[in-house]
């Protein structure tokens, strides 16, 4: 089954490549990984899709808090987060394609269907973005594939993924209030248990 780890690690170099060996020490797959900047300063957000058994998901969440650039890590579902995927489209439609330029108008109204965006139009092709879930990303391309179209390119993000529910006391606390009432108060930094912080060495 596919597991959904959204981890924050220290921004340094090398982060990516510990994560990376981390999982091949596992013999675990990694089926997409995101990275970018978070709401914390010098800290990276990871999101981190990957398929092992159910029972391997406390293994593998455990092995990432054993690193040391590790702050915090959750596992996420789909019925508790938001989960998107970014996409971009590269589709053939010039007028030596079996449709012609007939072709722009179909993919325009497939693109409506799917509420995708035409985010390029050259001469002899139509380049499409769409963010949704992984399953209507898969669907648009199905769709276009069955109607002969030819696709060119295709480049997506991999999952992303934020729980749902309330504000935080760090979100709370970076608005300037609290409680629905104005916080003049200096924010201290957040410290985050960490459940293993009696591991101190990688996992062999």
């Amino acid at each position: 089954m596919l597991h959904t780890f959204v981890a924050l690690v220290q921004d340094k170099p090398g982060v990516l490549t510990r994560v990376a060996s981390l999982f091949r020490r596992l013999n675990i797959n990694i089926v997409s990984l995101t990275v970018g900047e978070s709401e914390r300063p010098d800290t990276s957000r990871m999101t981190i899709v990957c398929e092992a058994p159910e029972t391997a998901a406390h293994r593998i969440r455990a092995s990432l808090y054993k690193l040391e650039i590790t702050v915090d890590v959750d596992e996420v579902g789909r019925s508790e987060a938001v989960i998107r995927e970014l996409c971009l489209i590269k589709i053939a439609a010039g007028p030596n394609e079996p449709n012609g330029l007939h072709s722009r108008s179909q993919i325009f109204e497939l693109s409506n269907v799917f509420r995708a965006r035409v985010v390029d139009l050259a001469p002899e092709s139509i380049m499409l973005e769409m963010t949704g879930s992984s399953s209507k990303i898969e669907g648009l391309l199905q769709v276009l594939r069955e109607s002969n179209y030819t696709i060119l390119e295709v480049s997506r993000t991999g999952r992303m993924a934020m729980r749902r529910g309330h504000h935080t006391s760090r979100v709370l606390e970076a608005l300037g209030t609290a409680n629905g009432k104005p916080n003049n108060k200096p924010s201290t930094p957040e410290i985050i248990p960490n459940e293993f912080e009696d591991i101190h060495q990688e996992e062999e």
